[in-house]
């Protein structure tokens, strides 16, 4: 058994007593708080899926889901931050498939990146231009660790996360996601300080984007995880690409990144895989996730595509609370 192992299988999280924190937090993710902290973690890991089987609801009507289908994706989401949904093929190329479940979660505002299409979702399927310029979605190509919008103002972060899938690719484009509060978990119970430094407001800084020739996009600074002050629920905004980040150069930090880089790596059981089908789409609280490469059909009607909403708001009742609810 590795080290990062070892740490991963205690028993509970370490102490905390000389970790600086925000006192005037009520959350699990406030360093301060080791008994809520211990209450949640141990009713966040009790029965934790192994495959994201557990995890999906088959939807009768896409574009009407009933309250019973929406009331059980947010249950899951509320648990572990992700659920799947499967709808019968057919008309899964409707756009308003994803825009109805969105908003049945009760997302309802898009982040209108610049490479969105008009009405706000993302069309994600392999265009040279796109893919030419260094925007590796619009690519047959891996895609790293990453939570999406990890490059956009604190006012715009990226809370929530929609893929449906209109058609799979030939061959591979398999998914894998970890939940961000077990990446939290993980590393809190490894050493607290970990998680103290990537709090840090100058933790992770993405420089300018000047791919065009201009400045598209100013330079963002900002922690990994971070407490939303109104609920108390974490957020996480993180890439694994070593091209255009920025670590803070301090040894903890250093050390923080490393134990993170090596925990996405290592299957801690905890780690989740799919590759969509047609009709089939992710919902979630802007999990971890990457990409295998993939091949496409010679025939350009059958290659891959995906569409991608991201909203501004959480799923709806899916604060950490929740999650508190199954002691009763």
């Amino acid at each position: 058994m590795t080290e990062l192992e070892r740490q991963m299988n205690r028993a509970g999280p370490a102490p905390i007593n000389s970790v600086p924190v925000n006192k005037g937090t009520v959350s699990p993710f406030a360093l301060i708080n080791d008994a809520i902290y211990a209450r949640w973690r141990e009713q966040k890991l009790e029965n934790y899926p192994l495959s994201i089987d557990a995890l999906t609801v088959e939807i009768g009507d896409a574009r009407k889901p009933s309250v019973t289908e929406i009331a059980e994706l947010s249950r899951l989401c509320s648990h572990y931050n992700m659920a799947v949904y499967a709808t019968r093929e057919g008309d899964n190329e409707d756009r308003s498939i994803p825009r109805n479940i969105g908003t049945a979660l009760g997302l309802t505002h898009l982040d209108p990146n610049m490479l969105a299409d008009d009405d706000g979702i993302t069309s994600l399927t392999v265009v040279e231009g796109k893919s030419g310029r260094g925007y590796i979605p619009y690519s047959n190509r891996r895609l790293l660790w990453h939570t999406d919008g990890y490059y956009n103002l604190p006012t715009r972060q990226i809370r929530a996360m929609l893929l449906h899938c209109v058609r799979p690719a030939a061959q591979g484009g398999d998914n894998s996601y970890l939940d961000p509060e077990i990446a939290y978990i993980l590393m809190r119970d490894a050493n607290p300080a970990y998680v103290e430094a990537l709090m840090q407001p100058d933790a992770m800084t993405i420089p300018p984007n000047t791919e065009s020739g201009e400045e598209t996009r100013e330079i963002r600074i900002g922690p990994v995880f971070s407490i939303d002050p109104a609920t108390g629920d974490l957020h996480m905004r993180y890439t694994a690409r070593t091209r255009s980040i920025e670590w803070k150069d301090d040894e903890m930090t250093s050390a923080a990144v490393a134990f993170l880089d090596r925990l996405l790596k290592t299957d801690s059981g905890y780690r989740l895989h799919s590759r969509l089908t047609a009709g089939q789409g992710l919902v979630c609280n802007n999990v971890l996730h990457n990409r295998i490469a993939f091949k496409e059909s010679e025939d350009k009607t059958e290659q891959r595509l995906v569409y991608r909403a991201r909203y501004y708001d959480r799923i709806a009742n899916t604060h950490w609370q929740r999650v508190m609810e199954q002691e009763n």
